[in-house]
This record gives C-alpha cells, structure tokens and sequence, in this order.
C-alpha cells in the first residue's frame, strides 16, 4: 500500500493476555513505544489518549501488525517460562535524556533473572548518588517488561516501588527465578 492507505498508520496497537493480566502492546514504525500494565478498557482508553497526544496520532487497533504480531508471541512466550529476552525494534521517542540513559543501560545490562540496586544502576550511567533519579526513570519507563526495570531494587534487599504495582512486580521476578513464587 502506499503512504496513504490505512495500513501505513504509523501507531498500532493490541491487548494481549498474560500472567500478570492484559498488557497492552503499541507500535510506531520504528518499533515497540509502549507497554501498559492492567489494560482492562479504561486504563486502555486512557493510554491511547495519551499517546495520540504525544504521537500526535490516534492509534489504530491492529494485532496483525507484523510487528505487534510477533511482539505477542515474545510476551506469551516469556510467560510461559519459554523466552529469557525480547528481541523486538524499540521505539525510544516517549523518554529522553537521563531516563532514556539509564533505561538503555537497563535493557542492555540486566539480563534475566538478575537485579540491581538503584545506587548501581546510577553509577552504571555515570551519574553515582542519583539513585532517586534513577527510581523515576523506573517510573517514567514506556517500555515495561521488556525493558526491565522490575529488575531494579533496593539494595538493602527491599523490593523497591514498581508503576505495575508491588504485585506485579513479585510475580515478574518469581517468574525470572529471582524470588520464589508467592504463595497467594
């Protein structure tokens, strides 16, 4: 199609269905934008709303996307245990400077079934004594899950805050071997 049929929208979008309930999955042209935790409807519509005003496009509903159809099939594999890294196109535009730093040295530096500290993470990047920095990158990361940031915790053992929710972030690190599974 050329540029000006529907299938060249740039931002696409679908809901897929995890352990640690629905994750709704974005995709510009250029990769992976976004990963929203708890995508029931509102939550969905919300963060549809928001991107179309920092995209400056709504986005249209597509799974078949060839990128969003393969971006599910990495996610359903990482929760069944099958998929230790998500080898996906990512999208960065939604964070920058700082935050877009030290979520790169996440994503390329903590691999599966490890963690680390806020403090180091900072002087990974450079910056030591920013680890409060560091924490709100964790929370300003789009890129949830596959760029890990329920990987980061406290150094004194503390699970540390999580955007998904403590709970969720529990059953990301038992999935990953790094806690035992919660017993309820």
């Amino acid at each position: 199609m050329d540029s000006h049929g529907h299938n060249e929208q740039r931002v696409v979008w679908a809901v897929v269905g995890t352990g640690i309930g629905p994750l709704l999955l974005a995709a510009s042209r250029d990769g992976l934008v976004n990963v929203v935790f708890h995508a029931d409807e509102a939550v969905r519509d919300r963060a549809l709303e928001r991107l179309a005003s920092r995209l400056g496009e709504s986005p249209a509903e597509a799974p078949d996307s060839p990128l969003l159809a393969e971006a599910i099939r990495q996610f359903e594999a990482y929760f069944a245990g099958e998929r230790r890294a998500f080898e996906l196109p990512l999208d960065w535009s939604l964070i920058s400077g700082f935050n877009r730093q030290v979520l790169r040295e996440l994503a390329d530096g903590v691999p599966y079934g490890s963690v680390v500290g806020y403090g180091d993470l900072a002087r990974r990047v450079g910056q030591p004594g920013a680890a409060q920095a560091v924490g709100t990158a964790m929370g300003a990361n789009p890129l949830p899950v596959v760029v890990p940031c329920h990987r980061v915790v406290e150094s004194d053992g503390g699970i540390g805050g999580f955007g998904g929710g403590l709970e969720t972030k529990r059953k990301l690190l038992a999935l990953e071997g790094v806690l035992p599974e919660p017993l309820f």
